[in-house]
């Protein structure tokens, strides 16, 4: 399978929880992750690699991942959508715990 095909599947698998997901064809800022989310109000940066190809990111992209991550967003690497659970997992279990104080927010028209 191509990068492509392992991006379509996690994008799939974001929007099904629920997320906003972005997949960077082209970006003004070398670096940035393959995808893009936001879920339960937090950023995601994922960078898309193959089985093969995982251990391979490039001094570029692991800083922009170290940023994300500096800027108290997620950021990782992943091949399947499996190696996102556990952070979806964390992001879920914050969020509720976050929304028992939480005040509500009016709806954006």
């Amino acid at each position: 399978m191509k990068e492509q095909d392992y991006q379509k599947k996690i994008v799939t698998y974001l929007e099904s929880k629920g997320a906003y997901v972005v997949k960077v064809v082209a970006a003004s800022k070398k670096g940035v992750p393959d995808i893009i989310a936001c879920f339960c109000g937090q950023f995601i940066g994922i960078e898309v690699k193959t089985p093969t190809t995982r251990a391979n990111t490039s001094k570029l992209q692991d800083y922009n991942l170290k940023l994300i991550k500096q800027a108290e967003g997620y950021s990782l690497v992943a091949v399947h959508p499996e190696d996102l659970y556990s952070t979806i997992s964390l992001i879920v279990e914050l969020d509720r715990l976050n929304c028992l104080d939480a005040p509500t927010l009016m709806e954006h028209k």
